[in-house]
């Protein structure tokens, strides 16, 4: 081959090369190309882009907040005013938001909060870890009963109040009427019946009273405790996950599981310099209902500053003065 042929031989394959790396590809291939699941220009398809947006800005303008539980309330505690509510006079099992009455009615008896106390026969609950025999002082048992909502811990709690566990339900009743909860009724202490039942308006009023009590504050909001019973140390942690979380100031919670309740929260936090009372019910998944309580708070939140920034808008005189 002369050296002609060879140079021409040379240039056709670079040529077609350069063809394929410089052509500008269909319109549709670079659609596809741009969106496709692993492409690292995902993040420019508009079609990628406008959802998330949408879907916020949605979010922001509306006028309540995105809650998947069954019953809700959202209660504006500075203020005396209900924020949000979903079906809040509907009569419902409680699960062991029950722990919160009964802590409630034992604080108020006001016995030693040092006396050792026995788990015994009578107190053997499904769904706890608390031993035959264990000895504890009260304030333990309060500090499992609230944090771990400790099924054992809070029948020890009903069965050493004053005339019995008996006495402790007649009690927390009593308790129900005198703050006006009118569709609640108790027949035990943990919650483990069905028929311990409230509606989210009187939950409401609940956690509103048990926020008062010192007790009750400290040991809710715990981020975890361990016990010693006999040779053995026995880890409890918080059964609400939100205590541990640095962007909540949580000041009273309580937790709740059954099949007929469902999964149930109700918390006291200060939210935007304001008292808000959360109460979720019948929520069916493990996170739904802290998930739930993280959008109100981000509600709540948008909320009082949307307000903020009407004050200002109307009065910028006074504002920068």
């Amino acid at each position: 081959m002369n050296k002609r042929g060879f140079g021409l031989g040379m240039l056709m394959p670079a040529a077609v090369l350069l063809t394929a790396v410089f052509a500008s590809p269909p319109a549709h291939a670079a659609r596809r190309y741009l969106c496709h699941s692993y492409s690292p220009h995902r993040r420019i398809c508009r079609r990628h882009i406008g959802r998330p947006y949408r879907a916020a800005e949605r979010r922001i303008v509306s006028s309540h907040p995105y809650v998947r539980s069954s019953e809700a309330l959202v209660f504006d505690a500075t203020r005396s005013r209900v924020l949000f509510a979903k079906r809040a006079a509907g009569v419902t099992p409680i699960a062991s938001i029950t722990k919160l009455m009964t802590t409630l009615v034992v604080a108020e008896a006001r016995q030693p909060l040092d006396q050792v106390l026995t788990v015994t026969r009578a107190d053997m609950t499904p769904y706890s870890h608390l031993p035959l025999g264990a000895r504890l002082t009260r304030a333990q048992f309060f500090h499992l009963a609230l944090m771990s909502s400790e099924n054992r811990a809070a029948h020890v709690l009903a069965r050493n109040y004053p005339g019995g566990t008996s006495a402790a339900v007649r009690a927390m009743n009593a308790k129900a009427r005198a703050l006006g909860m009118t569709q609640t009724h108790f027949v035990e202490p943990t919650g483990l019946s069905a028929g311990d039942v409230s509606t989210p308006d009187d939950l409401a009023k609940l956690v509103l009273a048990a926020s008062h009590n010192r007790i009750l504050r400290r040991y809710s909001t715990s981020p975890g405790y361990t016990i010693r019973v006999g040779r053995w140390r026995l880890p409890y942690y918080p059964t609400d996950p939100l205590v541990r979380d640095r962007w909540w100031h949580i000041v009273l919670q309580k937790t709740g599981f059954t099949d007929p309740a469902g999964q149930c929260l109700v918390l006291d936090a200060w939210i935007a310099h304001h008292d808000i009372i959360v109460v979720l019910m019948h929520s069916w998944g493990q996170y739904t209902r802290t998930a739930d309580a993280t959008r109100v708070r981000q509600w709540v939140q948008r909320r009082f500053a949307r307000r903020w920034d009407q004050t200002v808008a109307s009065d910028p005189a006074g504002r920068r003065s």
